[in-house]
């Protein structure tokens, strides 16, 4: 059976004036991907820093393996794994060096840092780099083994914030395919994102944040289900040249339309109804894309925005 690895109970946190968390509350599986989606700004990266020690608890609760947390203790840090958002990687060491440095500060000798690095450079795909300067690797290399070094200790929960920011497609989903293979092996996974696709992908919870509360949360499948109708129409003019009157024309039929920064999105339970209704409403369907809803629509219709603060 699954038992909850965190548990957060109205956590708080405030900077100065700014009030960065406004009383959250969440709970974490053993071997979940466990996703906290939002805008740049939302309050993501303070919820993970307070977990793996970076940030202390001030308001609200916080449990790691049902211990009460203020500052995350060595014990706890130990069965964690940590993947920043920046690739601090040492550019004086050699990409086995960055691995054998950081075994041997969880405990392992040389020899068995080695061992253990050499066995997740095959993991990561990154065995004939083993002797490769840190300069020689491309941004995906270099955050693959980022995540390589987050697992020398044989963590339990992997904490990963924004894990494939600035990648390329193919990186991409080459990152995504090795958080999968721990996730099979029980490990349990946390990460921030601000990619729906990523969420989607990886995702069997999320909370979506929004300027530093939880508007929602769920499945990305419950999520959609439940927050968007199921077909949507995008418009693909500017709103000044949409016709008068259209929302209140889809409202009226059984639609719903959203207006979010500068575009316009109708929704329906029947997509090739509405479809089919455009032209008589003085829109041009060359204008407009019929697709089915997705974890974005659900993202802009909670957060009521289209571009990062």
């Amino acid at each position: 059976m699954n038992s909850t690895v965190v548990r957060a109970e109205n956590l708080g946190k405030t900077y100065g004036n700014f009030r960065a968390l406004k009383g959250i509350s969440f709970t974490i599986e053993t071997g979940q991907c466990f996703g906290f989606l939002g805008h740049n700004g939302a309050g993501k990266t303070t919820t993970m820093r307070m977990m793996y020690g970076m940030s202390t608890v001030e308001e609200g609760g916080l449990w790691l393996f049902e211990q009460p947390i203020r500052l995350t203790p060595p014990a706890i840090k130990g069965r964690l794994g940590v993947v920043p958002q920046e690739d601090n990687l040492d550019d004086d060491l050699t990409v086995i060096e960055n691995l054998e440095v950081y075994g041997v500060i969880y405990g392992l000798n040389r020899v068995e840092a080695r061992l253990r690095g050499r066995e997740l450079l095959g993991f990561m795909g990154l065995e004939d780099k083993e002797k490769s300067s840190i300069e020689s690797l491309s941004g995906g290399l270099k955050r693959r083994l980022v995540i390589a070094r987050a697992l020398m200790n044989r963590p339990e929960i992997v904490i990963l914030d924004e894990p494939t920011t600035g990648l390329d497609p193919q990186a991409r989903h080459l990152v995504w395919q090795k958080l999968r293979s721990l996730k099979a092996e029980g490990v349990t996974l946390i990460l921030t994102t601000h990619y729906m696709e990523e969420a989607v992908q990886l995702c069997d919870q999320i909370v979506i944040m929004h300027e530093g509360i939880i508007l929602d949360k769920g499945s990305p499948h419950d999520l959609i289900e439940r927050c968007v109708l199921p077909f949507v129409v995008e418009v693909h003019l500017p709103l000044a040249q949409v016709p008068d009157g259209l929302e209140a024309k889809v409202t009226a039929w059984g639609g719903e339309a959203i207006t979010v920064v500068d575009g316009l999105f109708l929704y329906a339970a029947d997509g090739e109804a509405l479809w089919h209704c455009l032209e008589g409403w003085g829109l041009h369907k060359q204008a407009c894309l019929l697709r089915p809803a997705n974890l974005e629509d659900v993202f802009l219709k909670l957060t009521g925005k289209g571009k990062e603060e």
